[in-house]
């Protein structure tokens, strides 16, 4: 399994901008389909973003398509999130996640390696 940190998470006003990041281990980095969701108190883990193991695919939830942007370096072994027009619907804690599949599942219960998280606040 490939280990994940997640970092760049904090509080910011609405309508601000954050990027996140989601550092992996392991050499098999280029190989796998990378996602972030994120989790609510009290709300569902829910998909937010996925990229497929060259970039050369993304997918998106409706609530975040045309402010959020995923993108990945293989080369640093790392993927982002960059986060724009927050609001407070927005705030969660994210996770990244890693499927050494082809496609890019929605599904939380398809990943296996996951990482901390990383709490993200958007203040009115």
């Amino acid at each position: 399994q490939v280990q994940l940190v997640e970092s760049g998470g904090g509080l910011v006003q609405v309508g601000g901008s954050l990027r996140l990041s989601c550092a992996a281990s392991g050499r098999a980095f280029s190989q796998y389909v990378m996602t972030w969701f994120r989790q609510a108190p009290g709300k569902e883990r829910e998909f937010v973003a996925g990229i497929s193991s060259t970039g050369a695919n993304t997918r998106y939830a409706d609530s975040v398509k045309d402010r959020f942007t995923i993108s990945r370096d293989n080369v640093k072994n790392t993927v982002y999130l960059q986060m724009n027009s927050l609001k407070p619907g927005d705030t969660a804690v994210y996770y990244c996640a890693a499927d050494s599949g082809w496609f890019i599942r929605t599904q939380r219960g398809e990943y296996a390696s996951w990482g901390q998280g990383t709490q993200v606040t958007v203040s009115s």
